[in-house]
Parts: structure tokens; C-alpha cells; sequence
């Protein structure tokens, strides 16, 4: 029934028990009308045509007191305090512009002195340019002997190319950091008088990947080096050249980064391509470590368990999924009251985040075990009561099949209580996988993976990508390749900073 304003409550709490109240009721009628809908479909009836009627009625005017208990909310409610305009940053460049009034009395044309001024700043951007760099090496003769000297060429990025070290990072960045496809990098660049084909960036990427590849290894060597890793696969769509359609391809990520658990060591994450989901390409990248490997359910994993060189850790966030999705759609006590238990278990991780192995396994031993004990208990007594084939049950099994391997973190302060590590690497791809539609092949996807690793790494410890791929560029055709390891991001660190903070001060 509805309700008019005049008899609606002032006090809020009494205004949020009467909305959470009108909400289970609502959902009750919106189930009987679908229902007696179901009921209706194929044959005509006129009781059920009253009762639907009846029933859209009663909706109608439900929501009809949603829509006032809602408003008068909204007007019980302090107005939110504006915010609070912060300062432009200090390092940013700043133009002075002075607007000095005539220096004589309007009124009566005397001579004026400054009593003092009014200073305000306004943020502005200035479009990004290109330059040419001319490169001019004279020669030079000896008159006695006739000897010709001259300087040699310095080394490009690309042999005999005109892209600079720069201009690569930049077009890199954007495609695989800001997730702009080069054909919309070649429209932005023609704005600004300059014609580069995406087709010509496209080979610029390839030699580029070329380049790259001994520091990618290098890199792979790092990751893979690691006692835990986490790891993760997306699909993406793939040009399939022949047939005129897509496949889907996966890249897969491994994440090296125990900073949670008190260590020093740079974390890193290393980015590998297959065109299908077969067992075999993880295991094949996972043949050099031995460790600890947190992931989630997927089954190609299970050989490289079972050799027993890697242990399995699983993931509370990928478990708790299935109960959140439960709860949103159904509003399951079941599933909240699971959402309850799981979160309790992730306050005892942020008190701990950040400290060494020893003292989180001792804390876990603590204050999760027990919460983890309970939990299982009451999945358990919780299965017996739910319809085997319900999905409650499943995300219920899911969890007590895979127990051993979601507890493990309790008795290791070295793993976490879940994969996000590896889920927020792949963000970026997912993000690039809306704009780029599809890979244009095999040797695309590789090329992806081998980019997403060094800007991604770049990312995990703080760096600007486009400042590392530009020193590295600079530099890595004519470094030695048993020195490698001096252009991985933590390896160059301190250098780039100390060349921004010279620029900065200049």
C-alpha cells in the first residue's frame, strides 16, 4: 500500500527499516508476477490475468513509497562538504604573467604605489611536439697526408631508421600503457603535421621486440628465480589469417612481488603468450621454478603440482566470487553470512601486510586459524541443509574441495591470502583488449606480452614507463648482452632519477 508523505517518519533509522522492509516485500511481488506470468504463458485465463493485474498494482504502488521514503532520506541527510581544491604541484613550470594597471589616478591623473598584488594560478597544457634530430659529423682532411677523419654515426634504435629512441617509448607507451591503438596514434600524430602509417609503427613494434627480447629473458630469469609466484591467464582475440575470423589466444602472467610480506626485493612480472589453453604452455614457462605457485582452479596447472617441485596455494578472492554473485542476485543469507566470515579473515591480513613471514604465520596461527576452523564447520553442517544441485552447493564444494590449498597460507607467512597480485596485472590487458578489438597474429600477441612486461614491471616499482623504455632504447643496442641485467627498471632506478630531478631543478 502506499504510503503519503504526511505519514512517513522523521527519524532516518526508522526510514531505512521501512525502505530495507518495502525491499523484501518488493522482491516478493516482482517473483509472483513472473511466476504467475510463467503460469499464463499459452493459455488465457481470467483469474490469473486479476491476479497479475492485482499484483502490478501493489508493485506500483510500492515503488511509488520507495520513491518518497527515498526522498525524504535524501533531505534528512547533512549536505557533503565541498571539496577542498588541492595545490598544483610545486614541480610544474610556471609562466608570470603580470596585468599592471595604468600608472596614474584615473580620477585625478597622480602618480600611484603598489600597495600589494593578488596571485592566483591556472593549470594549462602545452601541446606535446616533435623535433628533428640533425645529426652533422664533419670531415675532416690533413693537409701533409691527406688523412680523412670523422666521427662515427651514433647507434639507433633501429638500424637506418628515423624513429628515435623517443619517439618509440612514446608510440610503445600509448599503445600498451594508455591503450591507444596506432591507428588512432597515426590520426593524433597527423593533427600535429606529422605522417606516420600505423603500418609503419607496426614494423617499428616488431624491431623493436627484437631489440628487447635478451632484456625480456633477463627478466623471465628474475621472475621465474622467485620461491612464490602468482599467476594468471586472459584470453585474447586473435587475427586468424586464412579464415577470416578470430581466435582466442591467452596471455598469461606470473608475478613476482613479496613486498607484503617484508621483503626488499624489486618486484617484477614477466607477461607470456599462447594461442591456446593447453596445460602445456604454463608448464612449459613454469619449467625453471620451483616454489610456491598461487593461482586459481585451473586444471593445466595440476601436472606441475604433481611432480612436486611446486606447491599449490589457492585464492580466498576467487572462492569468496561465487558467494558475492550469489548474494547479489538472490540476497542469500547463506552466501552474506559466507561473505561475513571470508571478510574477517581479510582484517587479520591488512594488520599484517607489510611484516616479515615469521611474525604473519605467527599471527595467522593466532587469529585466522581458528576463524578458518569455524568456517569449514559450518560449510560443512551448511552443505547437508542446501539443494546438492543448487549453486550455493557448488560454491560451497568448490571451497571445502579445494581447503588444503586455501589454508596453506596460514602455515607460510610467505604466500598471501589471494591471487590480486596477478588479477591487477592483468587490468592493463583487459583494458587494451576493449580498444586494440584483436591481435593481428601469433607474433602480435608475443610482441604484447614482451611490452606488457617491461611496462608493467615499470609500473610495480614505481617508475614512468615511457622515461624507462626511452634510457633503455638510448642504450641497448650497443650494450653488452652479458651485461643485460644493468638495464632491468631496478637496475636503472636511480638514475632516471637522478636525471628528472636535474631537469626539475634546471
Amino acid at each position: 500500500m502506499s504510503i503519503e508523505p504526511s505519514a512517513l517518519p522523521d527519524d532516518v533509522e526508522q526510514l531505512k527499516e521501512l525502505v530495507m522492509a518495502q525491499r523484501v516485500e518488493l522482491e516478493h511481488l516482482k517473483l509472483v508476477i513472473a511466476k504467475l506470468r510463467r503460469m499464463q504463458f499459452g493459455r488465457s485465463s481470467e483469474k490469473l490475468d486479476r491476479q497479475i493485474a492485482q499484483g502490478e498494482l501493489q508493485l506500483e504502488e510500492l515503488e511509488i513509497s520507495q520513491d518518497r521514503i527515498l526522498a525524504r532520506l535524501r533531505a534528512a541527510r547533512p549536505e557533503p562538504a565541498a571539496p577542498k581544491r588541492q595545490p598544483l604541484p610545486e614541480h610544474l613550470p610556471r609562466e608570470r604573467y603580470v596585468y599592471q594597471p595604468t600608472c596614474s589616478c584615473p580620477d585625478c591623473g597622480a602618480a600611484m604605489r603598489q600597495i600589494g598584488e593578488d596571485v592566483s594560478e591556472m593549470l594549462e597544457h602545452v601541446p606535446e611536439q616533435f623535433k628533428v634530430i640533425r645529426i652533422v659529423r664533419p670531415k675532416l682532411a690533413c693537409e701533409r697526408c691527406e688523412r680523412i677523419v670523422q666521427e662515427s654515426a651514433p647507434s639507433r634504435p633501429i638500424p637506418r631508421g628515423i624513429a628515435g629512441p623517443g619517439v618509440l617509448a612514446h608510440i610503445l607507451v600509448s599503445k600498451y600503457c594508455d591503450h591507444l591503438p596506432l591507428y588512432r596514434q597515426s590520426q593524433i600524430y597527423a593533427r600535429q603535421g606529422v605522417e606516420l602509417e600505423r603500418s609503419t609503427m607496426a614494423e617499428w613494434v616488431g624491431q623493436v621486440f627484437q631489440l628487447v627480447d635478451p632484456l625480456i629473458e633477463s627478466l623471465a630469469r628474475y621472475v621465474l628465480g622467485a620461491n612464490k609466484l602468482h599467476a594468471d591467464d586472459i584470453p585474447i582475440p586473435v587475427l586468424d589469417p586464412g579464415r577470416g575470423k578470430t581466435k582466442t589466444g591467452r596471455l598469461w602472467t606470473y608475478v613476482r612481488d613479496d613486498r607484503p610480506a617484508g621483503s626488499i626485493d624489486p618486484p617484477a612480472v614477466l607477461f607470456r603468450y599462447s594461442p591456446d589453453r593447453k596445460g602445456e604452455h604454463p608448464q612449459g614457462h613454469l619449467k625453471p621454478f620451483a616454489g610456491i605457485l598461487q593461482a586459481d582452479a585451473y586444471s593445466g596447472f595440476n601436472d606441475l603440482y604433481e611432480r612436486g617441485a611446486i606447491v599449490e596455494a589457492a585464492c580466498w578472492a576467487h572462492a569468496r566470487r561465487a558467494f558475492y554473485d550469489l548474494h547479489q542476485a538472490t540476497n542469500s543469507p547463506i552466501a552474506g553470512e559466507a561473505l561475513e566470515r571470508i571478510a574477517e579473515l581479510y582484517e587479520i591480513e591488512a594488520d599484517i601486510r607489510g611484516q616479515l613471514p615469521e611474525e604473519r604465520q605467527r599471527q595467522r596461527q593466532a587469529h585466522a586459524q581458528p576463524l578458518l576452523e569455524s568456517l569449514r564447520a559450518w560449510l560443512q553442517q551448511t552443505l547437508a541443509r542446501v539443494s546438492k544441485k543448487s549453486e550455493l552447493a557448488q560454491a560451497i564444494g568448490y571451497v571445502l574441495s579445494r581447503w588444503t590449498a586455501l589454508t596453506r597460507y596460514c602455515g607460510d607467512g610467505r604466500i598471501e591470502i589471494d591471487n590480486n597480485a596477478a588479477e591487477r596485472a592483468l587490468r592493463a590487458v583487459a583494458l587494451g583488449r576493449k580498444n586494440f578489438l584483436f591481435a593481428g597474429s601469433d607474433a602480435g600477441g608475443e610482441r604484447a606480452a614482451a611490452m606488457y612486461s617491461l611496462i608493467g614491471t615499470a609500473k610495480l616499482i614505481g617508475m614512468d614507463p615511457e622515461a624507462y623504455l626511452r634510457y633503455v632504447l638510448e642504450r641497448i643496442a650497443e650494450h653488452p648482452i652479458h651485461r643485460i641485467d644493468e638495464l632491468l627498471p631496478w637496475a636503472v632506478a636511480e638514475a632516471l632519477k637522478a636525471a628528472n630531478d636535474a631537469r626539475l631543478a634546471a
